[in-house]
């Protein structure tokens, strides 16, 4: 795959983040905390750089899949979020909380939900 810039990176984790706020804005029940609908700006570095290089992954997925992943169906594509996220959380925090680490079943559905929206707005995208 191509090299990005970092204007294409932090581009593309922007939008990973506003993808994000707006599934949480759309699927949380109840007023949601003030760090999940942080702008991109607010946002710490880390999770910044976190967003970006999942970004890139499912863009890239959906590219060597010559757009193949149309096929998959909505869980598949939020299980392939929520995947590179915990991976993502394992290289930049050292010891996470395991909530931050849970697997697919694990997690609350107004997250399911919100991930299975950034894989389709980065599809569209990609």
């Amino acid at each position: 795959m191509q090299a990005q810039s970092d204007t294409q990176r932090s581009e593309n984790g922007r939008i990973f983040r506003e993808a994000w706020i707006a599934g949480v804005r759309k699927h949380y029940p109840g007023d949601p905390k003030p760090g999940y609908v942080a702008p991109w700006d607010e946002t710490p570095d880390w999770e910044r750089q976190a967003a970006s290089a999942v970004y890139r992954q499912v863009a890239d997925f959906v590219a060597v899949s010559g757009g193949a992943t149309d096929k998959l169906t909505r869980e598949q594509k939020g299980r392939f979020v929520a995947l590179c996220w915990i991976v993502q959380i394992y290289k930049h925090i050292p010891d996470p909380k395991p909530s931050y680490v849970a697997d697919w079943d694990a997690l609350p559905e107004w997250q399911q939900q919100t991930d299975i929206d950034i894989f389709e707005e980065i599809e569209k995208r990609a």
